[in-house]
């Protein structure tokens, strides 16, 4: 231990941490260029070549020139997912969400109170199970 002192340590680590946040950076430019619809193809393969070919510099300005949109493109995804998400509860919830056991339990739990005849228990067991 006495070769690597903590400070040089602490240097490496920070070096580590900055590596790793700039390829989580280039990584999310490049899935913004990618995910803009209002940019043509000419125009994600103009921004993509300058972040490939210059990386540094080409991030650095596409954040300058497209940073405030990348947050509202980000936001409206979100927004889009959370509806998507509600949509899809409350279809499963719409759809009743019980087995066709259940349903004929609670047919069968009706039929025996008298709520509903043996006609309409038929029909009813029919409809459920086709």
């Amino acid at each position: 231990m006495d070769d690597y002192p903590l400070l040089n340590l602490f240097w490496t680590m920070l070096w580590l941490f900055l590596w790793v946040l700039w390829f989580f950076l280039l990584f999310k430019v490049i899935t913004d260029i990618f995910r803009d619809h209002s940019l043509s193809g000419w125009g994600k393969a103009g921004w993509l070549v300058l972040v490939v070919l210059i990386p540094y510099l080409g991030v650095l300005i596409y954040l300058i020139a497209r940073g405030r949109s990348m947050g509202e493109r980000d936001v409206k995804q979100l927004k889009e997912q959370e509806e998507s998400f509600r949509q899809y509860v409350r279809q499963a919830a719409d759809s009743g969400g019980g087995s066709s056991a259940d349903e004929l339990a609670k047919l069968s739990a009706l039929k025996e109170k008298g709520d509903i005849s043996q006609e309409e228990f038929d029909r009813a067991k029919a409809r459920i199970l086709a």
